[in-house]
């Protein structure tokens, strides 16, 4: 595993500096975090890359992880337009796209403007559609105890007590939720969204956890309806965080899905 940085551009004309891990060797995957940053997603980076031909790329979005946020990047929107903008520095094609929750949805904004450099995308319990009657849990104002047991299928154990913690773990928490809530808003939803996602050409798989109740299934579901043609997968056992909970179920979807859109001989 092997950490670099990539500047990527922004619209307006600003620059990003990106951390980005890359693990495996094989078809490329775009691996995006959500709120709770990118330690929820490295486990299953690593799980991925060792049990398929897969070279995962996790970038760090700007402001997570102890890294810093330009003043110029404010929304999903932007984030997905500097991914697009990653891909290209980095020369990649045929990409598999991948994000949990706030990650869903910046792949989702991804698709929506598109670029030949994607072959799929896949978006796990994501957020930032507004669905009437099934709105996103308020993450800002639950404890941590509400929040496992909205999070998980099975939450025991998972209660996380932010004091316990040394201090630069919490800097880093505290971080993590300062940048979701620029990128994101309170509400975690753009209502323009669904709308732009009836444009989307590419193949979309929509994987949701059967449990989840930070966005429910009926959420799932909608946003799945929301791209023409995309395929809708609920994983039993598993919550917001399947590549956590059930990580080889996600494995197998993922990947099944990825090699039956690849564009690349071999991949």
């Amino acid at each position: 595993m092997t950490t670099t940085t990539s500047r990527i551009s922004l619209p307006g004309g600003a620059t990003a500096d990106v951390a980005v891990t890359e693990v495996g060797a094989g078809h490329p995957v775009l691996l995006l975090h959500g709120g709770g940053g990118p330690l929820t997603v490295t486990p299953w980076a690593e799980h991925l890359a060792g049990s398929r031909p897969a070279r995962v790329l996790t970038p760090v979005h700007p402001g997570f992880g102890g890294t810093p946020r330009p003043e110029a990047l404010t929304s999903v929107r932007d984030l997905a337009a500097g991914y697009v903008a990653l891909l290209e520095a980095l020369d990649v094609h045929d990409v598999t796209v991948v994000g949990n929750s706030v990650g869903g949805w910046i792949a989702a904004e991804m698709s929506a403007l598109g670029t030949a450099r994607v072959s799929s995308y896949v978006l796990v319990d994501a957020v930032g559609i507004d669905v009437p009657g099934h709105p996103v849990a308020d993450f800002f104002s639950l404890t941590p105890g509400e929040l496992a047991r909205l999070s998980w299928a099975d939450p025991t154990g998972r209660v996380l007590d932010p004091a316990a913690l040394p201090p630069e773990a919490r800097a880093v928490m505290a971080g993590n939720r300062a940048a979701l809530e620029v990128y994101a808003g309170r509400a975690m939803t753009d209502p323009t969204l669904a709308g732009r996602l009836g444009a989307v050409g590419a193949p979309v798989l929509v994987v949701w956890g059967e449990a989840d109740r930070i966005v429910d299934p009926t959420y799932g579901r909608a946003y799945a309806a929301a791209v023409p043609g995309a395929q809708f997968e609920l994983l039993s056992s598993a919550g917001h965080l399947p590549q956590l909970e059930t990580p080889d179920a996600l494995v197998d979807v993922v990947w099944d899905f990825a090699d039956r859109h690849a564009t690349l001989p071999g991949a």
